[in-house]
């Protein structure tokens, strides 16, 4: 693996430069980039993979939605081009599974989705707010804060550019950030564990850090609102199917609470054929035990509810691990500076 690492590092150093001269561009004002008279806060990473974006957009819904707001994705996975506003006929399909999951979980915000951001905030007009997902590096749109995520076990102080590493700029790219979560740190995380997270990301970076988790919910539901206690999971054999970054986590949680699982596991952001949604269904027919259901993540839910029968969805959270009444006030605090 170092070998073949270390015949990719001529074609990271091109990336390095190309993304380098971009953002260069951007900062000195050769690259045109739009600003907005309404609070806009980007939320991304430097890294490709998953660093928890989905429950963190969902906290900061949850702290938000008092105002009129909106949440404007790429919608990564979609066969559809240009702005869409989500409403009830609208499918993963149409706007992306992770722009469906806002739209089915929130009732009182707006979400949207558009791969040119300038354009679809302009059509957002009725919004006080616009929490563009996955946007660090979408350099067209000035936002008024940027929050940053990096995992814990992957942290961007530790890693390289693509190809190398999975960095899809260098790692000053950083300084851009109002603020850094540091996500998915373990339940173990201590004291001490905190101080040596914090002295590597200083290195790169001196504004607020705050370091967050990953909390499941107590009960898995499916599309009718049933609800299995997860304590009571152990006592029915699951077939497990996930679509996500990394899945690990969940295999880990599963594992704690007894449960007897077999995995099927997709890409990210997988479109399921309907080979594979029958493939599944057969899988799931063929367990002889009468207590058996299908456990699946809240955003692979969105696109397997109605093509799979006995589908519960096992929903995560965001969880700070300290300083979480600071972390609310500096982004309430840069919002109530726009309004």
């Amino acid at each position: 693996m170092k070998f073949i690492r270390f015949l990719l590092f001529p074609f990271a150093i091109v990336y390095t430069v190309i993304t380098s001269v971009r953002n260069f561009l951007f900062d000195v004002g050769l690259f045109t980039s739009t600003s907005f008279d309404k609070p806009i806060i980007a939320v991304g990473n430097l890294s490709v993979g998953g660093t928890g974006k989905t429950p963190q957009i969902e906290y900061l819904i949850k702290i938000l939605k008092q105002h009129k707001l909106a949440v404007l994705s790429r919608g990564y996975g979609r066969k559809t081009t240009g702005f869409i506003l989500a409403d009830t006929s609208k499918e993963s399909t149409d706007i992306g599974d992770e722009p469906l999951q806002f739209f089915k979980k929130f009732k009182d915000i707006t979400v949207a989705v558009d791969e040119d951001r300038v354009h679809g905030i302009q059509q957002l007009e009725n919004a006080n707010i616009v929490l563009l997902d996955d946007a660090f590096q979408h350099r067209k749109v000035t936002a008024g804060f940027y929050l940053l995520l990096t995992k814990y076990n992957e942290l961007f102080s530790n890693d390289f550019v693509l190809p190398v590493g999975n960095l899809r700029e260098r790692r000053v790219g950083v300084n851009r950030a109002d603020a850094v979560v540091i996500t998915k740190c373990p339940s173990t995380f201590t004291v001490e564990d905190q101080n040596d997270t914090e002295k590597l990301i200083r290195r790169y970076f001196s504004g607020p850090i705050f370091f967050s988790t990953i909390v499941y919910s107590d009960v898995l539901l499916n599309k009718n609102k049933e609800q299995i206690n997860t304590i009571d999971i152990a006592n029915y054999e699951v077939l497990l199917v996930t679509g996500i970054a990394n899945p690990t986590p969940m295999l880990d949680y599963l594992t704690e609470l007894n449960c007897t699982y077999t995995h099927v596991n997709f890409p990210d952001h997988h479109l399921f054929t309907e080979k594979e949604i029958k493939d599944l269904q057969s899988q799931f027919e063929a367990i002889k035990s009468s207590q058996k259901i299908i456990v699946t993540t809240e955003k692979d839910f969105v696109r397997l509810s109605d093509k799979l029968d006995m589908v519960y969805y096992l929903a995560i959270e965001t969880s700070f691990v300290n300083k979480q009444q600071e972390f609310d006030a500096l982004l309430l605090n840069y919002v109530n500076s726009v309004l």
